[in-house]
């Protein structure tokens, strides 16, 4: 007996649709499965990943990121993280810095400081930054940076609950350590991260090197996937082309700054100059 033409189509749409509701494709959101014809899928609650206008940062609310004027499909931006122990009078460093060129953000990274360092380090560098719309990060700790009112906050693997810190976050930016691992940041994305950071790319005194980057990484992670990439470690102004170039959103750097001979300022000049020769020879 021949089955009617409409009875196998509706038998074959609903297996379809079984197959994509059950499967796990191990992809996150970031890659979008076909939607069957009067068969949507089901819309995810608010854990799904936004789409982020030209894979730029999200826009915080009254401070906007620098980046309306920037094609971030086309860009690079810098990413400065401060010095692991800030000397004094550092707000002077830093405001020569973000007054000599484009930066993107600034993360506070006092590793193993007490709270109280942190919080007065906060209430000191957080004004000099949003001052200038440049986000400013919290390397660490989430619960803090809700508390203190920083832009957001950047977490490695161990630091606690990244799930809680993206629900304590909402509309604040959470960036996550995904060392060398496309697995990691997969889990990142899916998760709700604004960003994930990949590296280290180059030998670095900041932090002890235990996994080691590739521009094929960020390569295939700008072909593939919206949220944006920061790479990290050992950063300069004559390596850092081919990260440019691998389609890097963004640059970290520490040494590259605070270390210049010329002070912050030049340093900043030569790594926004480097970047720029870098996009044109791509």
């Amino acid at each position: 007996m021949i089955r009617p033409a409409e009875a196998v189509e509706g038998e074959t749409l609903q297996l379809a649709k079984r197959c994509l509701l059950t499967a796990d494709f191990g992809f996150g959101p970031c890659l979008r499965l076909p939607v069957l014809p009067n068969h949507a899928l089901p819309v995810l609650p608010n854990h799904a990943l936004p789409v982020l206008p030209n894979r730029a940062l999200p826009v915080l609310p009254n401070r906007a990121l620098p980046g309306d004027t920037y094609a971030m499909d086309e860009s690079c931006r810098l990413y400065l993280i401060t010095p692991p122990v800030l000397p004094p009078g550092f707000e002077d460093a830093l405001a020569e810095a973000l007054d000599a060129g484009d930066v993107a953000s600034l993360q506070l990274r006092l590793k193993d400081a007490a709270p109280d360092t942190v919080k007065r380090a906060i209430a000191r560098l957080m004004p000099v930054a949003q001052a200038r719309d440049v986000a400013f990060i919290l390397n660490d700790d989430a619960v803090l940076a809700a508390e203190m009112g920083c832009d957001g906050a950047h977490l490695g693997q161990s630091d606690g609950d990244h799930a809680g810190a993206r629900m304590l976050l909402t509309g604040r930016i959470l960036g996550i350590t995904c060392h060398a691992s496309r697995h990691l940041a997969m889990n990142a994305g899916e998760m709700g991260a604004d960003y994930v950071a990949f590296g280290a790319f180059f030998p670095t005194t900041t932090k002890e090197t235990q996994h080691v980057g590739d521009t094929e990484l960020l390569a295939w992670w700008s072909e593939v996937m919206q949220v944006p990439s920061v790479a990290i470690g050992g950063i300069t102004p004559q390596n850092c082309a081919p990260l440019v170039q691998a389609g890097a959103d963004f640059l970290a750097v520490v040494g590259a700054v605070w270390n210049h001979p010329g002070g912050p300022g030049a340093g900043v000049r030569q790594m926004n100059q480097a970047i720029r020769e870098a996009l044109d020879g791509a």
